[in-house]
């Protein structure tokens, strides 16, 4: 996992070439930034340093710009170098400039490419102590991070978290609230916690304890010595408290806990079951993990084994998802609003819950290293035997699910909201239905590479593939990846589709060349908005592609009012996926204005939905008709 997580080893000068030509230059991936600094060095390199050590681990390459038609690299001579150098050492030291320096000489390394030279710096994610990375002085209104259109300004609340974070001794949910007592827990939770707990651990000496007594050992109630103030924690109140003593103002308002199950194939069928705080229950932490942990470990196949004569009925893959299940409690900031979202279908479990991650991506998935949020909850669930210890959970995750052949599990960051989702999938990379049916498709699949197949395997089941959503399948560099996928390209296997920095593979269609509609085809197909007589490619024709219709914006009308301009989006989106780009190419409009004036609106009336539904800023989000209105076109 780690080969996959860097982008290149800069003790390997001739790789860093290699890789920078067969990967960077070609699109501009979220973890690199490319400046021309032609006219000096960019003032703006302050704000994507912030934003790589705020997000995660990130290069910055000067010397190369960005056209209309690609990268161009430019490069520098050796006094200018030499100058930029120092301008970056002074500034990077000066408090005016940036909070703090976190790159060492190795970070920042000369390069030559094509004969020229450029300058790259390795941003590397900064310490959760060190965060908030900020420009001048203040770290209000100059504090960046990173998605995937680039940087962006943090807002004062982002920042107030990131200093939160920050503090030494992390513990957030030791937080003694004002004005509450014991009598805010709810007596059954605090009953069945410990029989739980007499269960795992039976020869404990906390077991003999009184309530209030053991309170105060999990961490549930707690002193201060300095003060002397006293009473429950939010660690006690989330694991035990009263559904309306939790919702309460002064606690967590916007507290909610959703349970999402969707196993039928009918998509008129939203839910086929749901558990959320409706008032038929405690909506604590405990509570809800004992409602949900039967019903998602049930879709897990039971081994059948024994250790020393006693049945076994839990298999590692168990394992795996209990923690992954427990994490997304006791790893979510419980100070932001939104739900902790726990999401089963027939083909994968997603744990869904607000905040960000304390470590970098390549920690976590390397795992060792625990940041916990909440510790007091941390050791509640592990006093219960729910929990490993701090540090293995993530490798409980991936073994676990290794030992079942299914895919790797892989986390994605979201931000604006901050969120953390993390995604189990419940099949083989290589399954043999669709490697039965790739064989069907090409008649050489003897022919591909186990790496190819699984690239092929992986586009056939989810309809796309770029090389970042490959790298959490494959253990290989991007740039190797770029590499197959290229082949893959040019053998015909694949077609691209361009989105900048985010280009997208599909499998190619072999008898019937696929194209956008236009505009015209699309509305004179209802006889509603125009009567073009415009034909579509069809695999009847000799050349269809010199025949294919492509949408462009002078088939578009200049005005439209906006009625029409649904009705069109609904028509174009009726039976698959559209992403904003592909809506702006064949309305002629553009992404800002479908993003910000269009989409959410229909979204908000229900005419269409995303592909990704509890995701702002997905790299491949797009939008399809809703059953209720497609029945109605």
């Amino acid at each position: 996992m780690e080969k996959q997580l860097k982008l290149f080893d800069f003790d390997d000068q001739s790789s860093i070439i290699s890789r920078i030509e067969d990967l960077f230059l070609p699109q501009e991936y979220f973890e690199v930034e490319y400046k021309c600094a032609r006219e000096g060095f960019p003032k703006d390199f302050w704000k994507s340093y912030s934003a790589f050590a705020n997000t995660n681990t990130g290069f910055i390459i000067l010397g190369i710009a960005e056209t209309k038609n690609g990268l161009n690299v430019e490069g520098f001579d050796d006094v200018t170098i030499q100058n930029y150098k120092k301008k970056f050492w002074d500034d990077s030291n000066n408090p005016n400039t940036v909070s703090v320096n976190l790159l060492g000489n190795d970070d920042v390394r000369e390069l030559e490419i094509a004969d020229k030279k450029v300058m790259v710096f390795r941003i590397p994610f900064a310490a959760r102590t060190q965060r908030p990375v900020y420009l001048t002085r203040n770290p209000f209104g100059n504090t960046y991070k990173r998605n995937h259109e680039g940087d962006y300004r943090c807002t004062d609340e982002e920042v107030k978290r990131m200093i939160a974070d920050s503090s030494g001794d992390l513990k957030r949910d030791s937080l003694i609230l004002e004005n509450y007592s014991t009598d805010d827990f709810d007596a059954a939770s605090v009953r069945q916690f410990r029989q739980l707990f007499i269960s795992s651990k039976p020869t404990h000496p906390w077991n003999a304890l009184s309530d209030g007594d053991l309170f105060k050992k999990i961490g549930a109630t707690r002193k201060e010595r300095s003060s002397g103030k006293e009473g429950i924690t939010l660690a006690g109140l989330l694991m035990f408290g009263k559904a309306e003593s939790i919702k309460e103002q002064d606690a967590l308002p916007d507290f909610f806990l959703d349970f999402r199950e969707k196993l039928s194939k009918d998509e008129n069928i939203r839910w086929t079951d749901r558990i959320f705080p409706d008032g038929t229950w405690e909506s604590n932490l405990l509570q809800f993990y004992l409602k949900v942990w039967p019903k998602i470990s049930s879709t897990l196949p039971k081994p059948f084994m024994l250790k020393d004569d006693e049945r076994i009925d839990e298999s590692p893959t168990h394992t795996a998802l209990r923690e992954a299940f427990v994490n997304a409690l006791v790893h979510a900031d419980y100070s932001l609003s939104g739900n902790i979202i726990v999401e089963l279908d027939s083909e994968k479990f997603v744990f869904s819950n607000p905040g960000t991650l304390l470590v970098s991506l390549a920690q976590y998935y390397e795992g060792g290293i625990s940041e916990c949020r909440n510790p007091a909850l941390q050791q509640m669930f592990m006093l219960i035997g729910r929990a490993e210890k701090a540090g293995s959970g993530v490798d409980k995750i991936m073994s676990g699910w290794k030992s079942s052949h299914w895919r790797r599990p892989y986390l994605e960051l979201e931000s604006q909201p901050d969120r953390v989702k993390l995604t189990l999938p419940m099949f083989s990379i290589l399954p043999g239905k669709i490697l039965n049916e790739l064989h069907q498709r090409f008649n050489d699949i003897d022919d591909f590479t186990p790496d190819e197949l699984t690239a092929l395997s992986f586009c056939h089941i989810e309809g796309s593939i770029s090389n970042n959503r490959l790298q959490y399948v494959l253990n290989m560099h991007p740039a190797d990846i770029t590499t197959l996928l290229k082949g893959l390209l040019a053998r015909g296997y694949l077609e691209s589709e361009n989105k900048g920095r985010w280009t997208m593979y599909k499998i190619r269609e072999n008898d019937v060349t696929s194209g956008l509609l236009s505009y015209k085809e699309v509305a004179s197909s209802e006889g509603k908005v125009a009567t073009s007589k415009a034909k579509v490619a069809t695999s009847e024709k000799k050349d269809a592609t010199s025949d294919k219709k492509v949408a462009t914006s002078k088939e578009v009308p200049s005005k439209m009012k906006r009625n029409d301009l649904e009705l069109v989006i609904m028509r174009y989106c009726k039976n698959t996926y559209r992403n904003k780009e592909e809506l702006a190419t064949f309305l002629g409009k553009s992404e800002t204005y479908l993003r910000n004036k269009i989409l959410p609106e229909m979204e908000n009336k229900e005419m269409i939905r995303k592909k990704y539904p509890y995701t702002q800023n997905h790299p491949e989000q797009a939008y399809k008709t809703t059953e209720e209105y497609a029945a109605k076109l």
